[in-house]
């Protein structure tokens, strides 16, 4: 099987957010994150691999996933997959997915992870992968913020970008409803100490902004709390990966404990 001209345009396409945002795909690339979307029964559009699959640890049984599902993945060189690639060296798979939709487009139950204004996209996915490991209802993803479905992002989550509802909105449309639901926290160096945070209940919802400027102000204004992350040894601030990682494991442990 030949990838048609047709279809190694379509991923080229894909590289840009306003492409992937009406034609609604995603580019899903390594093994790891291509055997996640498989588990997830991520609706896969085609499949693109390279004989340096089989070489890699869990190539060839991500093969085989594949053939149990019914995919026949077009086969290239591995230069070839690699010109077509969002990475310098492939691990010789490319998934081309439909992008996981919430039902109804309305915010998830249960606690919900915010961001507002992360430009990393490597920080976005690490985000998504967080909420997921600590058993949120999903991701809501402000206007301002790098894309979710952007190739590294999805890499970074590890393939959790389908595991659990991610939903892109704007502050506007969804800070009233997002300040009706429950407890509305902010992360911010200026807040107190996380350890310090009693039992959040309901549906709360955790805000996480930019290492640099945080979340924007009319958040600020909504928040119900500030919480930090303390620190020693002079360390001016984590990246918003690592301290919204932090901060979901202390608000979520009682829960797992109980």
């Amino acid at each position: 099987m030949v990838l048609s001209r047709e279809r190694t345009r379509l991923i080229a396409r894909l590289r840009a957010r306003r492409t992937r945002e009406r034609e609604r795909l995603v580019l899903v690339e390594g093994i790891r994150s291509a055997a996640e979307a498989l588990t997830a029964d991520a609706h896969v559009r085609f499949a693109v691999i390279s004989d340096r699959l089989s070489e890699l640890a869990g190539g060839r049984e991500l093969q085989g996933r594949l053939a149990a599902a019914g995919i026949r993945p077009v086969e290239l060189a591995h230069e070839e997959l690699d010109s077509i690639s969002d990475t310098i060296r492939s691990q010789g798979v490319l998934l081309v997915c439909a992008e996981p939709r919430p039902e109804g487009g309305t915010l998830p139950g249960g606690a919900l992870l915010v961001l507002d204004g992360i430009q990393d996209p490597g920080n976005v996915g690490t985000l998504v992968r967080a909420a997921v490991a600590f058993g949120l209802g999903g991701t809501v993803v402000l206007d301002g913020t790098a894309d979710p479905f952007s190739a590294k992002a999805v890499r970074a989550a590890a393939g959790a970008t389908f595991r659990a509802p991610v939903l892109r909105d704007t502050w506007d449309r969804i800070g009233t409803e997002l300040r009706g639901r429950g407890p509305l926290l902010v992360g911010d160096m200026s807040g107190g100490d996380i350890g310090d945070t009693k039992e959040v209940g309901g549906e709360w919802a955790l805000v996480v902004g930019s290492e640099a400027a945080g979340p924007r102000a009319a958040v600020r204004s909504a928040a119900t709390g500030t919480v930090a992350v303390p620190m020693a040894g002079g360390v001016a601030s984590l990246n918003a990966g690592v301290a919204g990682a932090i901060l979901l494991y202390v608000l979520t442990r009682e829960g797992r404990r109980g």
